[in-house]
């Protein structure tokens, strides 16, 4: 397959500008670019979906150039159903900053600001220099603001495509960049861009829009919905990011394959058979969980994920660290421990058991175990000197019920 032909057959082309992209992008050559607004200082799975394709196109020949927008970020691109709230420029500049380091750390490519060149430009010099080549009724008519029209936008927001219009232009004419790529809510700031650029230079530019990735419910990911999955491991571990990928629902699993790894099209085929024949294996998800993982974080960081993983599923904790476990039980009940306890008393004061009888009932019954090892004696005493590294107690009532005990 070409280019154009793998970038379709992933699902990775929702719409372009022009049929003349199509031997464009097969020949090669072309600079282009791609940004996301500094909203948070890490980028999410979104992100990676739509920056991985900055990889595809430079191995077919093209230059990428990847946007952080300090000055749009300041602005905000419209929601579609309300105003997006506005970040310090103490904030912006944070964030710039962590999407920066993580862009180059992650994608290897230059990575701009587009604050640079929009910082000196004045109201009066916006208004004629740019303003003035766009029509009102075609703003309106973007899904956008048209969306926003019955609860209201502001001007600020009514602006930011052609402040998003102005970044096409300012790296046309500078850098040589006729390709703008982006997920498709984006498809209204990148035609304004273009029309931009054929009134002011009376050259041609070109945009191309890719499906957002959504999870399971049809969101897309982000700050926004609750649902972000961050690249940042301080933020999303490698553990959380390999629970999500490994549970994932089937009907997802080839589309994210597609999309997110570099797997070719037979070894997606093949884990797509796997997976219809033997869902139970999780082949697939597995691999997926592997291509993500490594990439993001190294090959150490996915075993780890896989180490804890089946650890906590056979409850055999004490070859975790601490740390480990901590990540691994990040949503589970937690509470402080203050003193030493017989074991009933430590079940019905935490909340683990309802009284006294039921605590010895699920203690007689092998129901209890504290770090992997079952309790059987209801004398049993639980000190410091039991917790893993002196701090920690995995308390585990029946199959699936956990606790941590935290000593300080």
């Amino acid at each position: 397959m070409n280019i154009y032909e793998e970038l379709k057959w992933r699902g990775l082309i929702q719409d372009i500008s022009s049929p003349e992209l199509i031997d464009k992008l097969n020949n090669g050559g072309l600079t282009f670019y791609i940004g996301t607004d500094p909203t948070a200082d890490s980028m999410h799975i979104g992100h990676y979906s739509s920056f991985l394709i900055s990889r595809r196109l430079k191995k077919a020949g093209h230059n990428p150039i990847l946007l952080v927008g300090g000055a749009t970020g300041l602005i905000g691109d419209p929601k579609p159903d309300s105003e997006r709230p506005m970040i310090s420029k103490e904030e912006v500049e944070h964030n710039f900053r962590g999407l920066k380091n993580q862009a180059e750390r992650i994608f290897g490519f230059e990575v701009v600001n587009n604050y640079d060149w929009t910082k000196d430009i004045n109201v009066i010099d916006f208004l004629r220099d740019y303003g003035k080549y766009f029509n009102i009724n075609y703003m309106l008519a973007k899904d956008k603001v048209k969306s926003r029209l019955e609860s209201g936008i502001t001007y600020a927001e009514f602006s930011y495509m052609i402040l998003q219009a102005l970044d096409f232009l300012y790296l046309f004419e500078k850098r040589g960049c006729s390709l703008q790529v982006a997920g498709s809510d984006q498809w209204g700031n990148i035609t304004s861009g273009i029309e931009l650029i054929r009134k002011k230079t009376g050259k041609e530019a070109y945009g191309m829009v890719m499906p957002l990735v959504v999870d399971s419910a049809g969101k897309k990911f982000g700050k926004t919905e609750g649902n972000a999955l961050w690249l940042d491991k301080n933020k999303t571990s490698s553990y959380e990011m390999y629970q999500y990928l490994v549970n994932l629902e089937d009907k997802m699993i080839v589309d994210y394959l597609k999309k997110l790894t570099f797997l070719s099209k037979d070894e997606i085929e093949r884990l797509e058979a796997s997976n219809n024949e033997h869902p139970e294996l999780r082949e697939a998800h597995k691999t997926l969980a592997h291509e993500i993982i490594t990439d993001l974080h190294g090959e150490e960081e996915y075993y780890k994920a896989v180490q804890i993983s089946e650890a906590l599923f056979s409850g055999n904790v004490k070859n975790l660290s601490v740390d480990d476990i901590l990540v691994g039980f990040k949503d589970v009940p937690h509470f402080e421990i203050e003193k030493d306890y017989n074991i009933l008393d430590l079940l019905v004061e935490k909340g683990i058991c309802t009284s006294k009888r039921e605590a010895r009932e699920f203690i007689s019954s092998g129901a209890i175990a504290i770090n992997g090892e079952k309790v059987v004696d209801e004398n049993f005493i639980v000190n410091k000197a039991i917790a893993l590294e002196n701090r920690v107690l995995v308390i585990k009532r029946g199959k699936k019920k956990n606790y941590i005990g935290l000593y300080n």
